[in-house]
């Protein structure tokens, strides 16, 4: 689990690229990871911009388990300027169906995201607090899409660690 983890953490410093947090390959910083609890690590990383914390976890469990999903995480970030805002973000490694949702389970409680490419965003951007309490309350999340190709896809979380790594990322600048 351990060498998977350190595997997530350079991922996303591919993802960070993708997304534009560096400017250019001169600023490209490798995102460091500075605490782990439970399923769930603190990671930081200098972007142009400024520096970026974030949460990040692998599932558990994915499904169909007879495909290759690629590299698949979730992550609760923070961004330069924002001292409060946390926002959640799903990436898989296959671009999901054009113009399709992604369903968000929190322990029975439900939310929808939408996608771009291989990238899921709350649809109602009012309701990252609230998905970020419940995943701070719960025990258990699955988030469930579909690939370009129309495979249905399921992903297993756990919780357990997200409190603690939330609390290590709400410093994480003066650091």
């Amino acid at each position: 689990m351990e060498a998977s983890r350190q595997k997530v953490g350079l991922t996303v410093f591919g993802l960070a690229a993708a997304l534009g947090f560096m400017t250019s390959p001169a600023l490209a910083q490798k995102p460091e990871r500075f605490k782990q609890h439970h399923a769930w690590g603190a990671y930081s990383l200098q972007g142009s911009s400024g520096k970026v914390c974030y949460i990040l976890s692998v599932p558990v469990k994915k499904e169909p388990e007879d495909r290759d999903h690629g590299d698949v995480f979730f992550m609760v970030s923070q961004h330069p300027g924002e001292q409060v805002a946390l926002e959640p973000q799903f990436t898989v490694g296959y671009a999901f169906k054009d113009e399709s949702d992604v369903n968000l389970d929190i322990d029975g409680k439900t939310f929808n995201m939408f996608t771009r490419g291989s990238n899921a965003w709350l649809s109602n951007r009012a309701e990252e607090p609230a998905v970020v309490e419940a995943m701070r309350a719960g025990r258990e999340m699955v988030v469930s899409g579909e690939s370009r190709r129309g495979t249905k896809t399921k992903y297993t979380y756990s919780l357990s660690g997200v409190t603690a790594s939330l609390k290590e990322i709400a410093n994480c600048r003066a650091q």
